[in-house]
C-alpha cells in the first residue's frame, strides 16, 4: 500500500530547503540560495510557504546594517520531512 505524499514537499525546492534545514541547525538565506541555485525571489516565497505550514521557522534581523533572514527546521517540519521519507519508501519498496 502507498503512503500518500506530502503535496507542500512535492515542491523540488521546497524539498530541497527542509532536506538542508534538517541536517543543519539553522541556515541564513544567502546559503539556501547557493545551495539550492535558486533566485532569490523563487527562494522567499517557498520559505514563506514552508513557514506557513509551520515546518520551518524564520527570523529576521540585521547583520551590521544588512538585512539578514535565519531560517530553522521545526518539529513539525522534522516530522513531515520523516514522513515523506517513508512515503517514498513505500514506492520503492525497500
Amino acid at each position: 500500500m502507498f503512503k500518500e505524499l506530502d503535496p507542500l514537499l512535492l515542491s523540488e525546492l521546497r524539498l530541497a530547503v527542509v532536506s538542508i534545514l534538517i541536517s543543519v541547525e539553522e541556515a541564513d538565506f544567502v546559503y539556501l540560495r547557493e545551495k539550492t541555485n535558486a533566485t532569490a525571489g523563487n527562494l522567499s516565497v517557498q520559505i514563506d510557504k514552508l513557514q506557513q505550514a509551520g515546518y520551518i521557522e524564520v527570523t529576521k534581523t540585521f547583520k551590521g546594517k544588512r538585512p539578514q533572514t535565519i531560517c530553522k527546521i521545526t518539529p513539525k517540519g522534522i516530522e513531515a520531512f520523516e514522513k515523506y521519507v517513508e512515503a517514498l519508501k513505500s514506492y520503492i519498496n525497500l
